[in-house]
């Protein structure tokens, strides 16, 4: 069994997601819904660590980063010693490669 580690921003992401359905869909039980679904797929990672995709098959990146789908939002993890590290949760329509990890163009620089 893996022992699953959410970094700050991930609170921060529920938090945001919460809030932003309940405010501007105006609907609360759909919120919590939601972040109970999406809390579901992360406690499902302590037994299967490998369910999610591997995010260097979808772009071209090399990283160890994995994302799972749950609705229109996507989980990003990281996996070692039997540790999942829950990164970000972020709107799968979102930049999520620049908030991930900045302007890679200039990084290559």
């Amino acid at each position: 069994m893996y022992k699953i580690k959410i970094s700050p921003k991930v609170r921060d992401d529920l938090a945001e997601i919460k809030d932003y359905i309940s405010r501007e869909l105006c609907n609360t039980q759909a919120a919590e819904k939601l972040v109970s679904k999406i809390l579901k797929k992360i406690h499902g990672l302590s037994e299967f660590p490998g369910t999610g995709t591997l995010l260097s098959t979808v772009v071209d990146v090399q990283t160890d980063y994995r994302f799972l789908v749950s609705g229109n939002y996507l989980i990003f993890y990281r996996y070692e010693d039997n540790v999942v590290f829950i990164s970000r949760i972020l709107y799968g329509r979102r930049e999520y490669m620049r908030i991930l990890f900045g302007d890679l163009s200039e990084a290559e620089k």
